[in-house]
């Protein structure tokens, strides 16, 4: 019954755009990890929150050089969401080889936007103080 009202809580926040500083968070404490909670955190134009997800590389960007260099590129979800993916190439290995079509699994940080949102802090916290974040991409993991 606990497990049942904890289900309906976050469903009903995630309904009603609940707005929060911190994450989505699921059963037993853990983040809620799948395209609805982007969904959303797009919706609702909420920041801040701790996503994992997969999808396709949709479109590989141009590096972005401006402070700590970034590797961008879009990737598809199964829900047809599209998200900006700024991988801190300065803090972490680029991801290589990357083409469109790959399938690419990531942990980050989302912060809306109304293209889709973006998914950054996908490396470890050289201070420790942040969460960590990955990406994969043919089980090999970058962070």
């Amino acid at each position: 019954m606990k497990k049942l009202l904890t289900i309906l809580l976050v469903l009903l926040a995630a309904y009603s755009g609940f707005k929060s500083c911190g994450p989505l968070v699921g059963i037993g404490g853990g983040i809620v990890e799948s395209d609805q909670a982007i969904a959303s955190a797009f919706r609702y134009h909420r920041s801040g929150i701790q996503v994992s997800g997969q999808g396709v590389v949709e479109q590989i960007l141009p590096d972005d050089n401006d402070g700590s260099r970034h590797q961008r590129f879009v990737v598809k979800l199964a829900s047809g969401q599209t998200l900006l993916i700024a991988h801190n190439i300065d803090l972490a290995p680029r991801v290589y080889p990357l083409a469109r079509g790959d399938s690419v699994a990531f942990r980050g940080v989302y912060e809306w936007n109304a293209q889709g949102g973006v998914v950054h802090w996908t490396h470890r916290d050289p201070r420790g103080s942040h969460e960590s974040g990955w990406l994969r991409r043919n089980g090999r993991t970058f962070q």
